[in-house]
């Protein structure tokens, strides 16, 4: 555990963590969105966790999307896009997985700092969390009672581990984040699985195959597509003012394929 997370921390250094351009275009974006959007407490055991949800304009009840954060918590940007996600046409609620007493993210001096506490998040308190999360958004009145998860880099992982977890979810939508090594990892997933990938993300992509033939292995649906040119991390690179013309394609063209997906999710 000690190796994977020096191995973690040591990744978000070569992104620049500690130096990430602040996301007020994110927050700006957010502040302008036509869409409701609430702070909820949700309790489970002796726990208190935050969670941000945007509801979409719809006149009837519609499917909903537990996202999981970056390693960098629930920032600006994970709220814009769950912002997102519901202008797509879905319930989106997003849980603070940094939420201690008295802390959340917000509350972390930088981002180095927020890393290293995700990186030392233990799986059972997260998979509690996102539990808690996707029971209270699948019982709003809103909802037609439809949920998926979706993740980004290190949540990422954590929406194909969730899979594994929640045989109730209609679908996983996996942003560059590593799939199941060994069987067992995979073996309780009911629903199909569909992958975003970066050419330009060895570390990540390496990750990819290995995880396709488990997945075969075991008559499980995983649909996986790498970007062209794209970086990792490019959902939110690719939609800075100063992207890259790749992680931009590569953002346009993730969207076009997941509203598709998203679309599909209620009967």
């Amino acid at each position: 555990m000690k190796l994977r997370v020096l191995a973690v921390l040591f990744f978000a250094s070569a992104l620049g963590v500690g130096t990430l351009p602040a996301q007020d275009w994110a927050k700006e974006r957010l502040n302008k969105s036509p869409r409701h959007s609430e702070w909820v407490e949700l309790k489970h055991d002796n726990r208190s966790v935050k969670a941000f949800i945007v509801y979409p304009e719809a006149k009837s009840k519609t499917a909903a999307v537990l996202v999981v954060h970056e390693i960098f918590g629930l920032t600006d940007w994970a709220r814009e896009m769950a912002d997102e996600i519901a202008a797509a046409g879905c319930i989106a609620i997003v849980p603070d997985l940094l939420t201690e007493p008295g802390k959340d993210t917000q509350s972390y001096p930088d981002q180095d700092a927020a890393v290293k506490a995700v990186s030392a998040l233990q799986t059972p308190q997260v998979m509690a969390d996102l539990d808690a999360a996707a029971d209270y958004v699948a019982k709003l009145p809103a909802c037609d009672g439809t949920l998926a998860v979706t993740g980004f880099c290190w949540g990422g992982g954590r929406s194909f581990q969730y899979a594994n977890h929640n045989p109730h979810l209609k679908a996983s939508y996996v942003f560059y984040g590593t799939g199941p090594t060994e069987k067992a990892e995979a073996a309780n997933i009911t629903c199909p699985v569909y992958g975003f990938y970066a050419e330009e993300d060895a570390r990540i992509g390496a990750t990819v195959p290995p995880t396709a033939e488990i997945m075969r292995s075991l008559g499980k649906t995983f649909e996986p597509v790498t970007y062209a040119g794209a970086g990792h991390g490019f959902m939110r690179a690719g939609e800075a003012p100063d992207a890259k013309p790749a992680n931009r394609q590569a953002r346009d063209d993730a969207w076009k394929r997941w509203k598709v997906l998203l679309k599909g999710l209620s009967p």
